[in-house]
């Protein structure tokens, strides 16, 4: 056959599972977390291959705990791959925990196809997950043409980081991985977003209302809420906190924009500060119930649905969020890192700090709660109590301030939240806005993977439950983590009794002695036994110093503990007891 008859190969053409890949890589997006199974297993094999790290995890729920969490920490979405319909749903408690936290995340599923959903023929997996994610996500899309991805890809990326972070859910049916494009309309398709989250900087008739207010304050306060740790405008964040001399409040995954040990720190005065303050500035915080709805006792007000008569300054990107429980003075709506930024440059050399009867008063109350909680801390019972435990945590944390610190519980993440002190931003990471349980090992691997840091999880006995298989994923990516489990025989405690003959153990006890530590030994990590606070101490210096995966199973007294922990108030049950 001569050249002339010789048939002419097809052009090179690319399916849409490389263009989901391509899209990604365009987009730097460079991370998925995910499971494997029917439609996407070859989708996550390919993404490998294409240099894309691809963590799997044991269940959905935690790749999606880990996409969101990665989220927060780099400010570009996290991805979590799931399988269709259950393996969608898995994945979805995680991306409404985005939504409602503002962390960016995309949740790709794939699909079983929409002529066989729409008529309800009994698809593989058949549901109609768009319909589903609508309502817990912050955008929903679906694709439905290979030339299409790139579009969808970019959309998602876009409604992810843009305005109010959340999470968005992109939907690719199953057939869609099969369509192929040639090579040039393949590459015209992708799109790579160009500045997905602009800068909003806030009217300077805002900003001039918002100095007015702090200028005339005499007990003025400022709340920094985890939006403020989002932003990554850490130094001016510092430089207005100082320059002001104003006391500030950290809420829980703000603790180390300043060191917790900084004096204008108004943690260990918090009881104090909130009803006493005259006017407060929220910096990136909702006034949700993590602040009361900046109502009732809490603010100084006489009933559940009065505040204590403070002004209020907000700092948000949304224009929606102010006068959401109370009004809100003087509102100022645009993205943290600008809005800082124009308030410091209100801040001159001739700007008053708060009179010495206020930062005075502040430091008294400081000074006799650290005091009692040092009693607490230093004494040893056997077994331990929480707070002999985390006094230890406490040590080690600062011994190693660049660790990541993850919590989750209910007395565990109460007791580390107050104990443990945090020295640079966004070192903590914990339960956020729904007070969600499960996410401690998902957020584990992500803080290991984006951070390169050793990371310390300190769990409740109960929060481990939800999650605790993943520590065969930590153990096989050989992962930096340090997993203690705060071991007191149940929720909240281990000493409920069943009231019936039954021999059934009440609903909130567990097995009781049990060997957290031998789990993490099946996958050939390291396992720990503590009972003591030395023993203790010695299992986390050695877990931090060879970076091998560790759980320690810490004993703590089953008496220890209150119902629903620290918001007892919530649990209508326990305030009858």
């Amino acid at each position: 056959m001569n050249a002339a008859t010789e048939p002419v190969p097809p052009p090179p053409a690319a399916d849409g599972a490389q263009l989901v890949i391509d899209a990604l890589r365009l987009n730097g997006l460079d991370t998925i977390y995910g499971l494997p199974g029917i439609p996407i297993t070859d989708l996550m094999r390919r993404a490998q291959g294409a240099g894309i790290r691809v963590l799997s995890f044991r269940h959905e729920q935690s790749a999606g705990y880990a996409a969101s969490i990665a989220g927060f920490l780099t400010r570009k979405p996290g991805v979590c791959l799931t399988v269709s319909a259950p393996g969608f749903l898995n994945g979805l408690n995680a991306l409404a925990h985005a939504t409602v936290n503002c962390f960016p995340m995309i949740l790709i599923s794939g699909s079983s196809e929409r002529e066989v959903v729409d008529l309800q023929q009994g698809a593989y997996e058949e549901l109609d997950q768009l319909a589903i994610a609508k309502p817990v996500a912050k955008a929903a899309f679906r694709v439905l043409h290979a030339e299409d991805i790139g579009t969808g890809v970019a959309r998602a990326i876009r409604a992810a980081v843009s305005g109010r972070p959340g999470g968005v859910y992109l939907d690719l049916p199953a057939k869609l991985f099969t369509e192929t494009l040639d090579a040039g309309a393949a590459e015209r398709s992708l799109i790579k977003v160009v500045d997905p989250a602009p800068r909003q900087h806030p009217d300077q008739e805002a900003v001039e209302r918002a100095l007015g207010l702090l200028r005339g304050a005499k007990r003025p306060l400022i709340v920094l809420g985890k939006g403020a740790a989002y932003a990554q405008a850490d130094a001016d964040i510092r430089a207005l906190v100082e320059r002001t001399g104003i006391p500030y409040l950290p809420m829980s995954m703000a603790k180390g924009l300043l060191p917790d040990t900084h004096e204008q720190c108004a943690a260990a005065a918090r009881s104090y500060v909130l009803p006493a303050a005259d006017v407060v500035m929220l910096v990136g915080a909702r006034l949700n119930w993590l602040l009361s709805h900046g109502k009732g006792q809490t603010w100084g007000g006489r009933g559940p649905k009065e505040s204590g008569g403070q002004r209020f300054i907000q700092i948000d990107i949304s224009p929606q969020e102010p006068d959401s429980n109370v009004r809100i003075d003087a509102p100022v709506v645009g993205d943290i890192g600008s809005c800082v930024a124009a308030l410091l440059a209100g801040t001159g050399a001739g700007w008053k700090k708060p009179a010495a009867e206020w930062t005075d008063a502040i430091g008294q109350q400081k000074a006799a709660n650290v005091a009692r909680m040092a009693e607490r801390l230093a004494k040893s019972p056997s077994p331990m109590s929480f707070h002999s435990a985390l006094a230890v945590v406490r040590d080690i944390v600062k011994a190693n301030p660049d660790a990541m610190l993850v919590n989750e519980g209910a007395n565990a993440l109460d007791f580390t939240r107050s104990i443990v002190d945090v020295y640079k931003p966004r070192r903590r990471l914990d339960v956020g806005t729904w007070g969600i349980m499960g996410v401690g090992m998902g957020y584990s691997v992500a803080a290991a993977v984006v951070t390169g840091q050793p990371v310390i999880a300190i769990e409740g006995d109960s929060a481990f439950g939800f999650s605790g298989m993943e520590v065969e994923t930590i153990c096989r990516y050989r992962l930096p983590v340090c997993v203690v489990v705060m071991n007191n025989n149940g929720v909240y405690r281990g000493t409920d009794v069943n009231p019936t003959e039954s021999t059934d153990p009440a609903p909130t006890v567990f097995v009781r002695n049990a060997r957290y530590d031998r789990i993490i030994e099946a996958f050939g990590g390291v396992g720990a036994h503590a009972t003591t606070p030395l023993e203790l101490r010695a299992a986390m210096e050695e877990a931090l110093r060879s970076r091998k995966p560790t759980l320690i199973n810490a004993v703590i007294d089953e008496t220890a503990g209150t119902e629903s922990g620290r918001i007892r108030s919530l649990n209508p049950t326990a305030n009858r007891k």
